[in-house]
């Protein structure tokens, strides 16, 4: 019997994916646990047209992370930072104060693990660092450390 996923089964499949399995384990343990519904002509238009909303919706959503890519590209953030003798700094600049200066100064919320910072900046001059706005799209911003 052909069935449509409700939910991740761990031997069988993802949501979403039409499966072939045997009427005895559709008819007394998905049907009634609510995990999976028969793959009719009814279910399977439903399941069409959603998945082609799911499609439109992260098509949207890739655009959008592409337009804000673009406009990143001219960000500039400056950070002032207390030095010591030979410019050594104190401290540093880390991903949670860009983000929250990226939201501040342009109003771009953009989530602090979604910056591609391996450690805190902790040298003068201008670094660029890579954002992950939506799969496979990265933004560079400029990050400028000045001392005090």
């Amino acid at each position: 019997m052909k069935v449509i996923l409700k939910d991740n089964i761990k031997s069988i499949g993802k949501k979403g994916e039409i499966k072939d399995v045997s009427d005895g384990y559709a008819r007394n343990f998905l049907f009634p646990k609510g995990l999976a519904e028969e793959a009719n002509n009814a279910n399977l238009a439903k399941l069409k047209t959603k998945n082609e909303s799911i499609k439109y919706k992260k098509n949207q959503e890739k655009e959008e992370a592409i337009a804000l890519a673009d406009k990143m590209k001219k960000v500039r953030l400056h950070f002032n930072v207390k030095t010591g003798e030979n410019g050594k700094v104190f401290g540093g600049v880390s991903s949670k104060e860009i983000a929250e200066k990226l939201e501040k100064e342009y109003g771009y919320k953009i989530d602090k693990k979604k910056i591609d910072l391996k450690e805190t900046i902790k040298t003068l001059g201008i670094t660029k660092v890579k954002v992950k706005l939506y799969e496979g799209v990265m933004a560079e911003l400029n990050i400028e450390v000045l001392g005090e």
